[in-house]
């Protein structure tokens, strides 16, 4: 095994990847990092999780020296804003031991923050198309120093639409300059685009001769599973033996939500990294899942390509993707750095001819999904799942029902009335200080008349209630209320209402 100190690299570069534990190089590495040190362009082909960043990186970190002066020098374009932070940080760990800076530039996240970085001398950029090409606009980003180029996932550019600015980008960099382009597959535009933009470039293919379009070290399960069922089926999985970190895919990022949130309820520890997030919620997501704080990372595709986790041992298709590319980067989250991994793909009835596709192009030879519910027996053989098995780990508590709260005007009578209550039995305070309760008058009725001390009068409300004669007027006889009293009118007649003089 080949060590990163036999390929001539900086001792302090050797010693920051050693202090991670990284010591052996792979093959990818092994074969572009001895041509990259001397400034040949390179194009290099190789599956993700095969150690591409460092195989540009340490190259780029290496040929700006110790001390290099302030200003972009080196430039990385990457697809994605998660591909931005995974070699943002891969980067800054070669640095880790070198004056030289690395910014991360990408939208979703304020100007501000990154702005000040390029204006603190920032000697590496890692960033996005378009948030590149927005501060190079307004002449916040000077690229016109940059001879470190390195276009990375390449292919993941072109299905984004990203040629056009890349075309721009590169009219902003020095015409004499050490360019690197990575990529999966290499496509006709991208081989155009390289034509055009580097110089006498070495393609170099890390693959090995006997290994066929997927990874050897994958385990490939495909389902055909019925929609209503996936939820269990996916809650089963998740207790088999072994299982370590596990992504799931799904189409949509309103599906991704519904996940979250069900396997959440079902006691899973699960982070979700979709489109409806903001880019703070992401970062935190993906870190979580990182650290291992969470185990279960549900994603879109706008996610796939910034998981860099070497211990993902399972990948889980909730909906199989529409090609063979797109499956080939999902499934390429786990069996990393060397290790075995398992990935298990859901074929709807509907989508059937979408696996017929994927299966003649990665040559699988399983044209017909196998028909699998959760209580199917080989769901538990193929992927090692106890017996007896259910999809939850805890019954989650159910939320206490909050207090209604009162409605406003009640509330504002209770503390106009002195209660501490508030709730729909109200107290209403006597005059002389005494409380009654369950009066029946109208909200915001007042008792009039009479002595404010008197008890007969505070619980007979509005003294002499009587009845009315033709000209509206109340006779009152001193005669107790009746047991069924009116309410007050809004015109101030009716009962409560104050006695007429002269009645």
């Amino acid at each position: 095994m080949t060590t990163f100190a036999d390929l001539g690299i900086d001792q302090d570069i050797v010693d920051a990847l050693a202090a991670k534990g990284i010591v052996d190089a792979f093959p990818i590495q092994e074969q572009t990092i001895p041509l990259g040190l001397p400034g040949q362009d390179i194009i290099g082909q190789a599956k993700t999780g095969t150690g591409k960043t460092f195989g540009f990186g340490i190259p780029v970190v290496q040929r700006l020296g110790e001390n290099p002066e302030p200003g972009v020098k080196a430039l990385i374009v990457v697809p994605t804003r998660e591909l931005a932070v995974q070699v943002y940080e891969d980067i800054d760990l070669l640095t880790s031991n070198r004056s030289t800076s690395v910014v991360a530039i990408y939208g979703g996240k304020a100007y501000e923050g990154q702005i000040d970085q390029l204006k603190a001398g920032a000697q590496i950029v890692v960033g996005t198309p378009g948030r590149l090409i927005d501060l190079a606009g307004q002449r916040l980003l000077d690229l016109s120093h940059a001879t470190e180029v390195v276009l990375d996932e390449a292919d993941k550019m072109l299905d984004l639409g990203f040629l056009a600015d890349i075309e721009k980008i590169f009219q902003r960099v020095p015409a004499v300059r050490h360019t690197q382009l990575f990529s999966a597959t290499m496509p006709g535009p991208i081989v155009a685009l390289a034509r055009r933009f580097m110089t006498n470039p070495i393609h170099i293919r890390a693959n090995d001769p006997d290994e066929g379009l997927t990874q050897a070290n994958i385990k490939h399960l495909v389902y055909r599973a019925h929609s209503l069922d996936k939820d269990e089926v996916i809650a089963r999985i998740l207790q088999a033996e072994g299982r370590g970190k596990t992504v799931i895919f799904t189409r949509t990022k309103r599906a991704a939500q519904r996940l979250v949130d069900e396997l959440s309820d079902r006691g899973f520890n699960v982070g979700g990294v979709h489109g409806d997030m903001g880019q703070d919620q992401r970062e935190r997501s993906m870190a979580a899942f990182k650290a291992g704080k969470k185990d279960v990372l549900v994603a879109t595709d706008v996610a796939a390509r910034g998981i860099d986790v070497d211990d993902v041992t399972h990948v889980i298709n909730h909906t199989i993707p529409d090609e063979e590319k797109t499956y080939l980067h999902r499934a390429g989250r786990t069996g990393r750095a060397g290790k075995t991994g398992i990935a298990v793909t859901f074929v709807d009835w509907e989508d059937l001819h979408k696996w017929a596709l994927i299966n003649r192009a990665l040559e699988f030879g399983q044209p017909e999904p196998l028909e699998t519910y959760s209580s199917s027996p080989h769901l538990y053989e193929d992927l090692d799942i106890p017996a007896g098995t259910k999809g939850r780990l805890v019954s989650a508590p159910k939320a206490e029902k909050p207090a209604r709260a009162p409605r406003p005007e009640r509330a504002a009578d209770a503390a106009a009335e002195g209660t501490a209550e508030g709730g729909t039995r109200r107290r209403r305070r006597r005059r002389g200080g005494s409380a009654q309760v369950g009066s029946t008058f109208a909200e915001g009725t007042e008792s009039t008349g009479g002595d404010a001390g008197s008890p007969a009068i505070a619980d007979r409300g509005a003294e002499g209630a009587g009845t009315h004669d033709g000209a509206g007027k109340e006779h009152h006889d001193g005669k107790p209320a009746p047991a069924r009293r009116r309410r007050r009118r809004r015109g101030g007649s009716g009962a409560g209402a104050a006695p007429v003089a002269g009645a």
